[in-house]
């Protein structure tokens, strides 16, 4: 009976979580689409400061 290589077993491991980290990091580099949460341009972003609202009393 052959003898399992745990040592080409890790290196697919390793080699497959950083394929997976490098698309990662590469998704968060590009621009997003429209519908995805944290895409230029939507509302609620971080980019825009707080909204301030007053309301001003005439008088009589």
């Amino acid at each position: 009976m052959a003898k399992p290589n745990y040592q080409f077993a890790k290196r697919q491991r390793d080699l497959a979580k950083k394929q997976k980290k490098e698309q990662k990091k590469l998704k968060k580099a590009l621009p997003g689409e429209p519908g995805e949460p944290g895409a230029e341009g939507e509302a609620g972003g971080t980019e825009a400061g707080p909204v301030v609202v007053t309301e001003i009393k005439a008088p009589g």
